[in-house]
């Protein structure tokens, strides 16, 4: 009884790993395209810019 509590747990506990893990991994994509656009964005309008 004591070792199927064990056993669901760490079922559990791996799932969870596998699903935060593969967030994480599509957040980053998202983050990283958005920066990429964003920084395009500033090159194309850089001659409008001035300091």
């Amino acid at each position: 009884m004591e070792t199927e509590k064990i056993y669901l747990t760490m079922k559990h506990s791996g799932a969870s790993s596998l699903i935060l893990g593969i967030l994480s991994i599509c957040f980053g994509i998202a983050a990283g395209v958005l920066l990429i656009a964003s920084g395009a964005n500033l090159l194309k309008k850089k001659k409008y810019l001035s300091f």
